[in-house]
């Protein structure tokens, strides 16, 4: 199939965990503004997720709960609706793939369909309305929101869906979908840094070339950027920056990665402070792993700087991990290495887990409790099973771990 032939789109659920918490508790959590919450009962709560009514008085993720409620004192809190995402997940998917039986799940949230094939299906009706029919199946029969995003290929898609979200103060409708041959005008309004997969050393090599934009490579020839950056990541940028993207939409592949990330109302630098927003996001996604009954040896920090420079650090492990205890330690080593090589006010902050297996049972595992910051002992799988279990059926804030906790909690 030719590339301007291709129809891919890209649904990725609003507000996910918060929209999943308000419809199963309709009468509590759909009737206030919303704080999704961990931390243990004895010390303070940490925001893991709020709604955007409590981020207009300046909520945001990571943020102890009571400095939240001080806030939006007539925010609710719960806990995070681990069980009901992942059957909510799989309901979405089942609506997707009764519009294409090529469905790719990228995340707990998140789907690639590929509608290659399918005019004839729809009496060759526009994608926008295709996607706009699949967006309102979504809603009517799992009662949540799907943004979906749209074009010739999975990179167009990605980046469609983030002008498609609708959020407070924009016009977006939901669907975006980018025409064929309009890729290239349509990516001319990102950041070289915002392309997936630009990390942070060929992002520092291309600002040493000067090259920011998206439309600074544009203002380049393929000879050019061939001298400066050799064969084959010349010739990756000049497609990227245009819209160009060759992968494939796979139905049977296992899920890749999985991140959580959050931006912040205002620029962060006190270090403790972004480590507690890390190990905040740390704890959700690592709790989505075990939900998914994956494990991962790949863990990777991301931070976008306040002039939006993004740079990464990641540790790839002998052994695939879940446990709360090796995750958000590890992350915590790679947000220092971070900020000790650049230390300047954060705008965004994000982990993400790769090298996923399923199942993942190693023939041996730790056999003491000191065993280190990346060697995973019997005894956390066993504590972050157990804490599962419990936040599921007493909430969240039933249990915690020690390190969303302030310094003076531990006197």
């Amino acid at each position: 199939m030719s590339g301007a032939s291709r129809r891919i789109l890209l649904a990725d659920a609003d507000a996910f965990y918060v929209a999943v918490a308000r419809l199963i508790d309709p009468e509590g959590a759909g009737k206030a503004p919303l704080l999704i919450v961990g931390g243990s009962r004895e010390s303070r709560g940490v925001v893991c997720s709020a709604s955007y009514e409590t981020r207009k008085f300046g909520v945001r993720s990571a943020m102890p709960t009571a400095q939240a409620l001080k806030l939006c004192p007539q925010a609710m809190c719960v806990p995070v609706p681990r069980a009901a995402c992942s059957r909510k997940s799989a309901e979405i998917r089942r609506v997707l793939q009764r519009f294409t039986p090529v469905v790719e799940g990228a995340s707990i949230d998140e789907w690639y369909l590929d509608m290659g094939g399918t005019e004839q299906l729809y009496d060759r009706e526009p994608l926008e309305r295709t996607a706009q029919r699949i967006r309102d199946a979504v809603r009517a029969e799992t009662s949540l929101s799907i943004s979906v995003g749209g074009g010739t290929n999975k990179l167009v898609a990605k980046m469609a869906v983030e002008v498609a979200k609708p959020k407070p103060g924009n016009d977006a409708t939901g669907v975006h979908i980018v025409a064929p041959g309009e890729e290239a005008t349509f990516l001319k309004r990102f950041l070289l840094a915002e392309i997936p997969l630009v990390g942070p050393k060929f992002q520092n090599r291309l600002e040493r070339a000067g090259l920011r934009t998206v439309t600074d490579v544009l203002a380049h020839s393929l000879p050019e950027l061939i001298r400066w950056f050799g064969d084959r990541e010349a010739q990756w940028l000049w497609d990227r920056v245009r819209g160009i993207d060759g992968g494939a939409v796979d139905a049977h592949g296992d899920q890749k990665s999985m991140s959580r990330e959050e931006t912040f109302a205002a620029d962060i630098n006190d270090d403790a402070v972004l480590e507690r927003e890390l190990f905040a996001l740390a704890a959700r996604v690592a709790s989505d792993l075990r939900t998914e009954l994956l494990a991962a040896r790949t863990i990777r920090v991301k931070i976008k700087d306040a002039d939006f420079r993004i740079r990464q650090a990641g540790r790839t492990l002998p052994d695939a991990v879940v446990s709360d205890r090796v995750i958000s330690g590890i992350a915590r080593e790679l947000l220092h290495t971070l900020r000790s090589r650049r230390r300047t006010a954060a705008r965004l902050i994000g982990i993400s887990l790769s090298t996923l297996v399923t199942n993942p049972e190693p023939p041996q595992l730790a056999l003491f409790e000191d065993a280190g910051p990346s060697l995973e002992t019997e005894r956390d799988r066993t504590v972050a099973r157990t804490m599962d279990v419990v936040r599921r059926k007493f909430g969240h804030d039933a249990i915690g771990a020690a390190r969303l906790r302030k310094p003076e909690d531990e006197e």
